[in-house]
């Protein structure tokens, strides 16, 4: 498995609107996608952990990961060399390679979503109603699932007509 990183805030960008690479400070997810590719790119054994931190920081927690502030405790917690990420992030090496992926996604793959499962020339934007809660076998088979029906070209759009809640 590989991340790749997608910016919402760019696929958001109205036509003639400068792009969020041009803009970084003004947009709310960059930051964290750079922080990402760093840690996936330089730390790999600390990228699992850190991308649930970010997960449950945004999504759990309700908290905001725009800014060095609101993420450094973040990247501490999950075991990360926080002084490296944020030498390769101001570098400008980082927002150069989420550029780069997300750029090539979108034009090679039209991915316009996350997740977004990408398997040689498919992709595959999926909406999961439940997280596994730490249940590993749960999150083995709901991937092993979707990259399933990845492989069946024919099914080319399923969608529940209402959600049992």
């Amino acid at each position: 498995v590989t991340f790749v990183p997608f910016s919402l805030g760019q696929a958001h960008v109205v036509e003639g609107e400068p792009a969020v690479w041009e803009r970084p400070e003004q947009d709310s997810g960059l930051l964290a996608l750079q922080v990402s590719v760093v840690v996936r790119d330089q730390q790999p054994d600390r990228f699992l952990d850190v991308h649930q931190a970010l997960f449950e920081q945004r999504h759990d927690a309700g908290g905001q990961l725009r800014t060095k502030d609101d993420l450094t405790p973040v990247l501490a917690a999950a075991g990360a060399d926080v002084d490296a990420i944020w030498a390769q992030v101001d570098s400008g090496r980082a927002l150069a390679t989420v550029e780069k992926e997300h750029t090539t996604a979108v034009e090679g793959q039209q991915v316009f979503g996350v997740p977004t499962f990408l398997v040689d020339d498919a992709a595959v934007f999926v909406r999961l109603l439940e997280r596994p809660a730490g249940d590993a076998g749960l999150a083995v088979a709901t991937v092993e699932r979707v990259l399933d029906q990845v492989g069946w070209p024919l099914l080319n759009e399923f969608k529940h007509t209402s959600i049992p809640r």
